[in-house]
């Protein structure tokens, strides 16, 4: 086989070895990065963000809210807020409310 065309097909495979390898390292990543995720929230789920005790699920006004057993917060989930709330004319509620929603 010519030099010329060997050089051509050794760079063509280190390509494609270089592809597959930069493939499995983002695979890797990802599932590492998914993996530490499901992790972090078995280990903080139903914690308190304030001190960290665990929280338990009560009833409060026709809505379930998690409440901390050690410092008594609470915590409320996305549009939570609002319902207990009512329909806010001045928008203070909604004001707050973005506050504690994320970014976008």
């Amino acid at each position: 086989m010519p030099e010329q065309k060997q050089k051509h097909e050794d760079h063509y495979f280190k390509k494609l070895d270089q592809e597959k390898t930069e493939k499995l390292k983002a695979r890797a990543a990802q599932e590492r990065a998914e993996r530490e995720a499901k992790e972090l929230k078995e280990l903080h789920f139903h914690h308190c963000g304030k001190c960290g005790q665990a929280m338990h699920t009560q009833l409060f006004r026709g809505i379930d809210i998690e409440v901390c057993n050690g410092c008594g917060a609470v915590l409320l989930d996305n549009g939570e807020l609002e319902h207990l709330g009512g329909s806010d004319e001045s928008g203070v509620l909604k004001g707050l409310a973005s506050l504690f929603s994320p970014r976008r």
